[in-house]
């Protein structure tokens, strides 16, 4: 399949590892130019010249503090600067704490307010006078599975995530006379570094072999094992470019089948 992604110019927050990178990975090895963002510079430097040396492709990147709206204003002026213009934009943030209802001040519901919802506010804000002067652009929020099934220990994201898939479909009927696309990407358990510390982790707790503890993680998967971030990033690429021109205001679900609600 041809994403058409040529030359087009893409950001991406949270990519200088993980579940970002590997949507800007899939992005660069079609041909997309690529500018990241993460709270540490070096990380966005190291996998903005990975990406360049691997597929020959231009990629950049610089500093994001998600929580911080002269950050974002920053962050996509200075892709702005660099490229001249803006195709795509994913937007991806740091998950508040977990913790029950009666553990969290009101500063613990500001500041989840304004790392997860208020980020993908400002983030679009940005973006979206270059993608209505082109009449053109994709915009692509990477959520939880908790927006369609709320995790109990996670109350903060839930609502906040909630959010989030809401202003993504709203916008979706705002802005589709723009040519402009709005969709969510949930994953599911996807192996990267978190998820191998994370086993890693519950493997000590548990004093099991950590190969025993990820058996038994995905025991409980029906696909019987955890997705590959390329096989993450495909999908986020795919969203994000001409392939899914007619697809808006969509939560699609990369996650081996483990979620069980019917929408």
């Amino acid at each position: 399949m041809n994403l058409n992604v040529e030359d087009k110019v893409f950001l991406l927050a949270g990519a200088s590892r993980g579940l970002g990178y590997a949507i800007a990975e899939e992005l660069a090895a079609n041909g997309a130019k690529v500018y990241l963002g993460s709270r540490d510079t070096d990380a966005v430097s190291q996998a903005a010249q990975t990406l360049s040396e691997q597929y020959g492709v231009v990629s950049d990147g610089s500093e994001l503090n998600a929580a911080d709206a002269a950050s974002i204003s920053r962050w996509v002026a200075a892709a702005r600067q660099r490229f001249g213009t803006i195709d795509g934009l994913l937007v991806n943030a740091g998950g508040p704490p977990p913790g029950q209802f009666n553990n969290f001040t009101d500063g613990d519901w500001q500041d989840a307010f304004e790392l997860t919802l208020m980020s993908a506010v400002r983030m679009i804000r940005e973006v979206l006078p270059d993608m209505q002067a082109a009449r053109s652009g994709a915009i692509l929020t990477l959520t939880s599975s908790s927006v369609k099934e709320p995790i109990d220990f996670l109350l903060l994201s839930n609502v906040m995530r909630a959010g989030v898939t809401s202003l993504a479909k709203s916008l979706s009927h705002q802005l589709a006379a723009d040519g402009i696309r709005v969709n969510n990407l949930v994953p599911g358990v996807i192996y990267t570094d978190r998820i191998k510390s994370l086993d890693s982790l519950q493997a000590q707790l548990k004093e099991i072999p950590v190969e025993q503890q990820r058996a038994d993680a995905e025991s409980s998967i029906p696909m019987g094992r955890y997705g590959e971030p390329r096989e993450f990033g495909k999908a986020g690429a795919f969203l994000l470019s001409d392939a899914a021109s007619y697809i808006t205001g969509s939560t699609l679900v990369v996650d081996g089948g483990t979620m069980k609600s019917l929408f």
